[in-house]
């Protein structure tokens, strides 16, 4: 595969360099902010060779390429366009997250500000997750004391990361709004200082309550919460911003960050957090509400239409709540149900390699099929599956089926992230969620056969 005759050839059918606002890559796509999407050749693109789909979603055309290629492809591509090779920036003097906003419906946006935060502080609560599965292991099959020095230091370790996630949050969700990190994680700081009783494990401890000027002030941390430091770190940029434009430049450095920290700080332990803290306890008690009372019955229509979700875009937005799960419930068991949902569609990626005859198809389906069993699964959607109708249909079917089996048998995660085989990692019942894995692959490559798809010829 000639790489710069590809980026070459993908320029001309996107409708030139100028049609290309901005452009940028994940581990599988090219992702591009398109001034006019009506001047895109898109049948042209998905015949270029190593072109594995393209779809636009999120107020971006997206291109499959596959992990390894995508990357050798945006190396040519990204100076075609004038794009930046080091920090992604477009030809307007915009960050490429910017750019895809302006693109997007106000629900859309909201969605991706969500997920901007919280994919850079996955890889804290996937290790987390990890150590608390070890730790699971340890204590159910005696492997070592839970008292000795090993079992506790690898506790301290698993639960660091939930214990300082106001910070981690903190600090992501400032640069997200266009305020100082290191402010928002100041802010996180102040929400589980010492000074305020650490909630994360404990049950019927009462904090002690401070009179401020007649306002009650409970001494409870947000150690594990989600939503209270989002909102209080919203309120921070804004006033830091606001600071910002009246502030003289010659003492901007001193009076800024003081007000602001004082400010916010205030209003966190005041109003905000007390606020978020009911707002993140009522979503989780809904959810709660629906998981034991639905069953089942929620696993059947959360696996089936999650596919549909990811569409749209706005499943970026489920790990705030997620995160919320594994504070208040000590597991999250929506990240399985996700995960049958992506697994199913490699089930019927995998029907569509079997039966189908176009040699290209096969090359597609196949990698697309062992990417969404690794939880990658937008190659299986936009190359296969939904290019073809049928097949996403039965990787629905698929989904709801293990979705609906990993409800009934109570499997949780302990962390947010990783769906399919990674997920064993950290998972909390891995027997049953292998099962689910099975029941809605084969539940999927089942329907797909019999339903069918029509090629085209």
């Amino acid at each position: 595969m000639n790489h710069r005759e590809v980026a070459e050839q993908l320029v001309a059918k996107l409708g030139g360099k100028n049609n290309v606002i901005s452009a940028a890559h994940c581990a599988t796509r090219l992702r591009l902010v398109i001034e006019d999407e009506n001047s895109i050749d898109k049948n042209g693109i998905e015949e270029l060779e190593g072109v594995k789909g393209a779809f636009s979603s999120s107020g971006q055309f997206q291109i499959i390429f596959g992990t390894g290629t995508v990357n050798k492809v945006y190396q040519h591509f990204a100076p075609l366009v004038g794009a930046s090779m080091e920090d992604e920036s477009t030809n307007k003097g915009e960050s490429h997250s910017d750019a895809a906003k302006r693109k997007m419906n106000p629900f859309a946006r909201f969605a991706r500000t969500l997920s901007n935060i919280f994919v850079p502080i996955i890889p804290a609560i996937v290790a987390a997750g990890m150590l608390m599965g070890l730790l699971g292991l340890m204590k159910t099959y005696n492997w070592v004391d839970p008292e000795s020095a090993l079992f506790v230091m690898l506790d301290m370790f698993s639960s660091a990361a939930f214990i300082i996630l106001p910070i981690l949050i903190g600090f992501s969700a400032a640069k997200e709004f266009g305020a100082n990190g290191y402010l928002g994680a100041v802010i996180g700081g102040i929400m589980i200082h010492p000074s305020l009783l650490n909630p994360w494990g404990l049950t019927d401890a009462d904090p002690s309550t401070l009179d401020f000027f007649g306002f009650g002030v409970e001494m409870l941390g947000y150690q594990g919460t989600v939503i209270p430091v989002l909102l209080t770190v919203y309120i921070m940029a804004k006033v830091e911003k606001g600071l910002r434009k009246i502030v003289p430049n010659a003492i901007d450095l001193l009076v800024t960050p003081f007000i602001t920290v004082i400010f916010t700080g205030f209003v966190a332990l005041l109003i905000i957090g007390p606020i978020g803290r009911v707002l993140g306890n009522g979503i989780t008690t809904v959810l709660d509400v629906v998981y034991s009372t639905a069953g089942p019955i929620a696993g059947l229509v959360f696996g089936g239409l999650y596919s549909t979700i990811v569409l749209t875009g706005v499943h970026h937005s489920f790990h705030a709540i997620e995160a919320e799960l594994l504070a208040n419930v000590g597991g999250n068991y929506l990240l399985p149900i996700w995960a049958m949902a992506n697994v199913a569609h490699g089930g019927a990626a995998l029907a569509v390699l079997f039966k189908t005859k176009n040699k290209k198809i096969k090359g597609i389906a196949g990698p697309a099929a062992l990417s969404a069993f690794l939880g990658i699964t937008e190659p299986a959607i936009f190359g296969v599956n939904l290019k073809y109708r049928r097949p996403f249909i039965a990787a629905a079917i698929g989904g709801a089926l293990g979705g609906a089996y990993v409800v009934f048998t109570n499997v949780m995660a302990n962390g947010i992230g990783l769906t399919g085989i990674p997920q064993f990692a950290i998972v909390q019942d891995p027997l049953n969620y292998g099962i689910g894995f099975l029941i809605a692959t084969i539940g999927a490559f089942i329907a797909t056969l019999l339903l069918g798809w029509k090629e085209e010829k």
